[in-house]
């Protein structure tokens, strides 16, 4: 009997083990992972389920080809239009909006474009081509600079040659410190700003916000099994399942900078 014991305690470590063990692909925005959500989120969930989430963060365009190509097992990303065509195109399924923050309009303290004060994110957009101040733009395909060319065409200003227009190719944290180097603007999420602005020294100001073409929708979907067979669906339908729960949407809700301000706000339904 104690053998049958011994035995079968052995048999539910390692089964234990074995589950805890689980890992999970994700797909991300650099934003998320700059902004600190994930180092606070991904332990609560692991502890909960004993599934692991590894992240790969790069911009929202490359993190859903990722997805497509079954490189991943889910992606958590921010640009709502790319993400229903994906699903329409059946390369993924179950999308929900889990949280929203905003984008925001950085740039020096001294403001040479004047932005500070205009009515709305085009005529500030405007009034930098304009000036022919310096803008450095994300240029690597993600929600954000999904966001700024589409900002740029309801301002009509093609800034793609521009000497004043530059395309740094990197995530949000970097762009904003080749911004922060350069005098120029840029256009950043509120969740990242807040995250690095201290951490990282920058002098640049937030000098416009709160025009509503600048609301930022994050959203998951799992990927397809039956587009993308060796994927770990039921493991990755446990992250969006948890994420979209009260207790996913209220630790979201937890998540805030040193001065007390929400990076995001949960909103999934």
């Amino acid at each position: 009997m104690k053998w049958v014991t011994t035995f079968a305690f052995a048999v539910m470590l390692i089964s234990t083990a074995a589950f805890a063990e689980t890992r999970v692909k994700m797909a991300s925005t650099t934003s998320t992972e700059n902004s600190g959500l994930f180092n606070y989120i991904l332990p609560l969930f692991e502890k909960k389920t004993g599934i692991k989430i590894d992240v790969v963060a790069v911009g929202t365009g490359a993190a859903i080809e990722i997805g497509r190509r079954g490189d991943a097992d889910l992606v958590f990303v921010h640009a709502k239009e790319q993400e229903l065509q994906a699903v329409k195109e059946g390369y993924f399924v179950n999308r929900h909006d889990v949280m929203y923050n905003d984008f925001i309009l950085l740039g020096p303290p001294k403001d040479p474009a004047k932005v500070k004060g205009r009515t709305t994110a085009i005529d500030a957009f405007q009034a930098i081509a304009a000036s022919g101040a310096r803008f450095v733009s994300r240029g690597d395909r993600s929600g954000t600079h999904t966001k700024e060319l589409a900002l740029w065409k309801a301002a009509a200003v093609d800034p793609a040659g521009a000497g004043w227009y530059r395309e740094a190719g990197q995530g949000m944290e970097k762009t904003m410190r080749i911004a922060d180097e350069l005098g120029a603007y840029t256009l950043a999420d509120r969740g990242t700003w807040l995250a690095v602005k201290d951490k990282d020294k920058l002098d640049l100001k937030m000098l416009f916000e709160g025009d509503p073409p600048l609301f930022n929708q994050y959203g998951v979907m799992a990927v397809n099994p039956e587009k993308s067979r060796g994927v770990n669906y039921k493991e990755a339908m446990a992250f969006v399942n948890w994420i979209i729960s009260r207790e996913g949407q209220a630790a979201i809700a937890a998540f805030r900078d040193k001065s007390g301000n929400p990076l995001f706000i949960p909103n999934a339904k």
